[in-house]
């Protein structure tokens, strides 16, 4: 039976409910511009909600000596050169301003007893940058949006899952989709679409995002609109996610353990990081980290489970739980497990996507008239290594810039031209899964995707697996087009399912042939046929369909910042 089909007109439209979404959603109401919100998971529950560290702006409250060109210069040298001058520039030099605005909207930084915001270390900067609530600051961000976006009435609909940008030569009209619980179909007529929706790590097994979060839908959607994606290969793996339950592997345990003094085994017992970084040993960088758990576990010395030891026994009861109060909680909760008395067993899990949809410096435009990406959907920021706290404060700078393009461009239109051949072909493509009936089930090839990826474009990739994992991804695409879709009482989830595992498809395909591409180790891409950092492939890879990659040349770096591109000290801090 075909669900009924509500029309909606706004004049932006904004897919997810996240931090970047809800803060071009502000920017737009706040400029008196008609906009609705629109999410697949409850908006205070966003993934933003997930980010524990802080978030960065060259304030100098702590060290007066900061510039924004220093943050600009940090982030670049961490990015492996592959970060864009510009972009960087735009989010250092904007970045007190994100700072202002959520102060302004009520949100409880942590502040020094004479009241200036407090300042910590997190990851290779210079100096202390990290603006912070406790270790729960992407939930306060997400609570401040929230708020704020209470008070302007924003409309939020966090139960509609997107299933097509539409677009007519070129120019966006809208999008179509339908509601997770009713299956009630959903045309929206919009002058500007702003593409919101997080990024693709959940398409490895081991995935700090949730479950049906970061599909690749950003990807999807983008790529079936016109546009492109940027360096999808470049994904940031954290060295320590849970295993077990199964339901929960990835779930991290923050990087926060190994800096008060975590110890990190093997299953013969020894200390591995001395083969690794005997300088600074557990506290070595992320990817660091991350390569040498993945090493040891590759080469046999892992625990039967496949992963290492995190110990953090040894230290004193009361630091545990002062310092450590969301980790103990975590493994008494999923494992019961009493982290002042064992160990934690861990393995790198997918983190975040550094690469993502192509976009312009100025605007974050994306190439597509009237479409915009932003957040953890986009990319140019953080290149091949994200420097942590940097991806909190892109959301605050860049959501206003676009809220404040997305307004102009809205407004300078005399007409919006639709089509009713793509808006019956988005229609046609919902009713063909609805109908489908075959004996495919789509949580199995979601595994099966989820596994091909793990083995063939993990922490480490070689030409041999990668190109094994396109060939089985050649057969899951065949799988997927006879898969059985069944709504039930509950609602509509198998159907969201479904369009999940398309995305993830084409994220997938993008990541791996990329990864083919880049023949080179920089950054978190560690080619082992390829182990060397290669100079000529200081680009971004830029990705349009299946074969289809362009190398981008990337802008030089401006002398005021390249002056101040130099190795950080991080003696006795945990660097990102």
């Amino acid at each position: 039976m075909t669900q009924p089909e509500h029309q909606i007109a706004t004049s932006v439209l904004v897919i997810g409910s996240g931090g970047a979404g809800l803060r071009a959603a502000i920017e737009l109401a706040e400029r008196g511009v008609d906009v609705l919100v629109v999410g697949k998971r409850p908006k205070a529950d966003a993934h933003t909600a997930l980010a524990a560290g802080g978030i960065n702006a060259a304030l100098a409250t702590m060290d007066e000596e900061d510039s924004w060109q220093q943050h600009a210069a940090d982030t670049i040298k961490e990015s492996y050169l592959l970060a864009n001058p510009d972009i960087v520039r735009i989010v250092a030099e904007q970045a007190p301003r994100g700072i202002a605005d959520l102060e302004r909207w009520g949100m409880p930084f942590a502040r020094e007893v004479d009241g200036r915001i407090s300042q910590r270390f997190f990851g290779a900067h210079t100096y202390r940058r990290t603006s912070f609530a406790g270790d729960y600051t992407g939930l306060e961000i997400q609570r401040t949006l929230v708020n704020r976006a209470a008070q302007l009435n924003i409309p939020i609909h966090d139960s509609c899952y997107i299933t097509q940008i539409l677009v007519r030569d070129n120019v966006v009209f809208g999008a179509y989709g339908f509601d997770l619980n009713t299956g009630t179909r959903y045309v929206f007529h919009a002058d500007v679409v702003i593409l919101a929706a997080g990024g693709h790590t959940r398409i490895w097994r081991r995935t700090s995002s949730r479950r049906d979060e970061n599909t690749g839908d950003s990807f999807r959607l983008a790529v079936l609109a016109g546009g492109r994606i940027r360096d999808p290969e470049l994904v940031q793996f954290h060295p320590s996610g849970l295993l077990e339950p199964e339901n929960a592997a990835g779930t991290l345990v923050s990087e926060a353990a190994r800096g008060e003094g975590g110890i990190l085994t093997n299953a013969a017992g020894e200390r591995f990081m001395s083969r690794y970084d005997p300088q600074r040993m557990e506290l070595s960088t992320r990817d660091r980290v991350a390569l040498a758990a993945y090493t040891e576990i590759k080469e046999g010395r892992g625990t039967p489970n496949g992963g290492v030891w995190l110990d953090v026994s040894h230290l004193p009861r009361e630091q545990i739980m002062r310092r450590l109060p969301r980790v103990y909680q975590t493994l008494l909760e999923l494992q019961m497990k009493d982290i002042t008395r064992e160990a934690m067993e861990i393995a790198p899990t997918a983190h975040y996507s550094m690469g993502g949809v192509w976009v312009s410096p100025a605007d974050h435009s994306t190439g597509v008239e009237g479409l915009y990406a932003i957040g953890e959907a986009s990319s140019g920021l953080h290149g091949a290594n994200r420097l942590g706290g940097n991806s909190l404060i892109e959301l605050l700078v860049y959501g206003r810039i676009v809220g404040e393009a997305a307004a102009e461009y809205s407004a300078s239109l005399s007409a919006q031209r639709r089509s009713r051949i793509v808006l019956g072909e988005a229609r046609s493509e919902v009713d063909r899964l609805l109908e489908a009936d075959g004996q495919e089930n789509v949580r199995a090839l979601q595994r099966t995707l989820r596994n091909t990826m793990t083995e063939h474009a993990g922490v480490v990739r070689d030409e041999a697996g990668l190109r094994k994992g396109l060939a089985e991804l050649d057969e899951l695409e065949d799988r997927i087009r006879n898969v059985g879709v069944h709504p039930d009482l509950a609602g509509y989830q198998d159907l969201a399912h479904a369009f999940d595992l398309l995305a993830s498809a084409i994220s997938a395909r993008a990541t791996l042939e990329c990864a083919l591409e880049r023949r080179e180790t920089r950054g978190c891409h560690n080619r082992s046929d390829h182990p060397d950092l290669d100079p000529s492939q200081q680009v971004n890879l830029v990705w349009a369909g299946p074969g289809w990659i362009d190398r981008e040349e990337i802008p030089p770096v401006p002398d005021e910042i390249a002056s101040l591109m130099r190795d950080v000290d991080t003696a006795g801090k945990l660097v990102e």
